[in-house]
């Protein structure tokens, strides 16, 4: 039985810890650049959306304003016949 334990090297770790300083350092600010670039295209993309969300705002207040008034309509018809029913039961009596 062999009963020593088996060892393992993380060879990524190797390698950044003998690349030269001005190169981890190049390295970090490209990978700094590509992520700043992709931030840059995500505002981009949220300025557009908000925009569209400002626009469509604009119509839902209009849309609310034609249910308001389909609303007060139903309750003036409804409200009329309402009152019609209630003086005929109050003949029949």
């Amino acid at each position: 039985m062999n009963n020593q334990p088996t060892a393992t090297f993380n060879t990524s770790r190797t390698t950044t810890a003998t690349a030269s300083g001005p190169a981890v350092k190049a390295r970090q600010l490209a990978h700094l650049q590509s992520q700043l670039s992709m931030l840059s295209g995500h505002l981009a993309d949220t300025d557009s959306l908000v925009r569209v969300t400002a626009a469509q705002a604009g119509y839902l207040r209009e849309l609310g304003s034609w249910h308001a008034g389909l609303f007060m309509a139903a309750s003036k018809v409804l409200g009329e016949e309402g009152g019609k029913e209630a003086s005929r039961e109050e003949e029949r009596q």
